[in-house]
């Protein structure tokens, strides 16, 4: 069967090359070959390079299938890891600390007429209409309070250097 091997061997490799596109791939499946004809006691065999063929065929089809596996399992496994990735770190968890801080500081400077109306507009999400009504004001004056509100905001970032456009 060795003697078959070896005759046969340039046949095996472009065989084992043509079905696993990979030169050094094909290589290692003609190493686990001979170590299969190595460690086999097999009997006669009828026709001794139809059987290497197959083996070698056989081969290359279990190597295609472990690796699709394994590319699946690590495709997977990457996945889950961005997936965790996209929970903050420790350090963009400071950084938003910083950013809040910075923002309230700047709300707790404004005049209270000033803050209400801007907690009103951007934490309890209510309209300009409806803060003008409760504030016995117009449209236009709770327009005036909420820019003087985010020039407040906007000096303040700067002047402790955090990112407005994240604010």
């Amino acid at each position: 069967m060795k003697a078959v091997f070896l005759s046969e061997r340039p046949m095996l490799l472009r065989l084992l090359t043509s079905r696993l596109r990979d030169p050094e791939a094909a290589e290692d499946v003609m190493q686990d070959l001979w170590l299969r004809l190595e460690g086999a006691a097999s009997g006669p065999v009828a026709d001794p390079a139809a059987y290497l063929f197959r083996m070698a065929n056989n081969l290359a089809f279990d190597r295609r299938r472990s690796e699709a596996r394994r590319n699946a399992r690590d495709g997977a496994w990457l996945d889950t890891q961005s997936e965790a990735s996209d929970f903050p770190t420790a350090e963009d968890l400071l950084i938003s600390r910083e950013r809040l801080i910075a923002l309230e500081n700047a709300v707790a400077r404004l005049p209270h007429r000033t803050a209400a109306i801007f907690r009103a507009y951007r934490f309890d999400e209510r309209s300009r209409k409806d803060i003008a009504a409760d504030e016995g004001i117009s449209i236009s004056a709770v327009e005036k309070h909420l820019h003087r509100a985010y020039r407040a905001i906007h000096s303040a970032a700067q002047e402790n250097g955090v990112d407005i456009a994240r604010l």
